[in-house]
């Protein structure tokens, strides 16, 4: 599943997929194996790109990128993340269009996004204001860490140990078996090398999913040793084991990598597996509008026909077909809107929609101010493939409204009946008195 690209124009497809760097070039190449030693243990300023091999932008980035790490060679680390084979990665820090750089500097766990141009000029300057930066905190006696201590975090990784819940006998069952959260429980020794080396990955996961789920997923660790009725209950036999728990289900045993980014990829799939479908809203006010779109990575807006020329059968007829496809991508966690034609017209001019007809629909990404247009059908075909479009960065974009948010009214919600035409009123004419000139044959 790439990720969502409207921030990125023209990110065309190549049939060249080599990798964009190699060992003989002064850029780091980053992969879940290494990143953790080299980019989040390090005390240097490291500038990461997170690219794909068919994003036309990101080929045109390339040898500027070269050239800046060759400049900055000894002064600030550069790497560059395959984050297309290495989704785990990507994922794991929000990357959502390519090219992204990110600054990982003072608080690797949470590293910067990088906004400045994409010459390697440009990089060059962005990275030394960084840097000064990170020296001034340093100068002022801020400690430049990542928020938890090397000691806590078990070497240096990018987590909080108190994001991973302990488990004991006595909470098992009300915290993991009766709450409503997805579960991923560490079963470990103390003595095992194993799940010492673990400890830090799964202290980083935890904190990152518990993050981007808010809390629906949770990792969890159990002392094997101490806790043996629980241990007993599930089989526990080797360390570590990992299970997963699903309220109401048979745990299953937890199959894939160690590395965080295997982890959190895992886990993020549970939530994505059992997470709502989101509802579809009537936009009535300017709050929803923006809570709607602000908390969503993608924002489709549908703009029906007027009731009076569609009806409620046919209205509704339009909302299956959206809620059928909310529920078809829900594990993208996408806004999903509608409204009527007309009643938000600053919402329609600034996405162009007048031109095409109803219905409509838009999809918009207000973190980067974009925007894509249906141009087929407002149906079930016609939306996956508009959608399924923009999912792999083919689909063609443009700046919302000039690049600011457009004004939304506060109406009325549709009552679910059919419309009713305005009532004319009754003129009365018994007063009126008519013209003797008038000559009634004219009527």
């Amino acid at each position: 599943m790439r990720p969502f690209l409207l921030g990125v124009l023209g990110c065309s497809l190549v049939l060249s997929v080599q990798a964009f760097y190699s060992a003989s070039d002064d850029v780091v190449v980053l992969t879940p194996s290494n990143f953790n030693k080299e980019v989040i243990q390090s005390d240097s300023l490291w500038l990461v790109e997170f690219y794909a091999p068919w994003c036309g932008h990101c080929q045109h980035l390339t040898p500027d990128w070269k050239k800046a790490a060759t400049a900055l060679k000894g002064i600030v680390k550069v790497g560059a993340v395959d984050a297309d084979q290495h989704k785990s990665l990507g994922g794991q820090y929000g990357v959502r269009g390519f090219p992204t750089i990110k600054i990982f500097g003072a608080n690797k766990n949470k590293p910067e996004d990088y906004q400045g141009g994409r010459s390697s000029q440009a990089i060059v300057d962005g990275a030394m204001n960084s840097l000064r930066t990170l020296v001034k905190e340093r100068l002022s006696g801020k400690s430049g860490g990542s928020g938890y201590s090397k000691q806590q975090s078990g070497g240096g990784g990018a987590g909080n140990k108190e994001d991973v819940v302990e488990l004991t006998d006595d909470n098992f069952d009300k915290m993991v078996l009766e709450g409503d959260e997805v579960w991923m429980v560490e079963f470990f020794a103390p003595w095992c090398g194993h799940c010492k080396n673990l400890e830090p990955e799964w202290a980083a996961a935890a904190s990152a999913v518990k993050e981007q789920t808010k809390g629906k997923v949770r990792l969890g660790a159990v002392d094997a040793t101490v806790h043996q009725a629980v241990s007993s209950r599930y089989g526990i036999r080797g360390f570590p084991t990992i299970k997963v728990f699903r309220k109401g289900e048979e745990p299953e045993d937890y199959q894939g990598g160690r590395s965080r980014g295997d982890i959190i990829e895992r886990a993020l799939d549970l939530f994505s597996d059992h997470a709502a479908t989101p509802e579809l809203l009537e936009i009535l006010s300017e709050d929803l509008f923006k809570k709607t779109c602000e908390d969503s990575q993608l924002c489709v807006i549908g703009v029906l026909p007027h009731i009076l020329d569609t009806g409620a059968a046919g209205r509704n007829g339009y909302l299956e077909v959206m809620k059928k496809m909310s529920e078809k991508y829900k594990k993208k966690m996408w806004g999903w809107l509608w409204t009527e034609a007309g009643a938000q017209m600053e919402l329609e001019a600034s996405l162009g929609i007048g031109g095409f007809g109803y219905p409509a629909m838009a999809a918009i990404n207000t973190r980067k101010m974009k925007f894509a247009l249906l141009r087929g059908s407002f149906s079930e075909t016609g939306i996956h493939e508009f959608l399924r479009e923009l999912s792999v960065g083919r689909g063609s974009t443009a700046t919302l409204g000039g690049g600011n948010m457009p004004k939304i009214h506060t109406v009325e919600p549709w009552d679910g009946n059919d419309g009713q035409l305005p009532v004319e009123e009754d003129y009365d004419l018994s007063d009126v008195d008519l013209d003797d000139d008038f000559d009634k044959d004219e009527l």
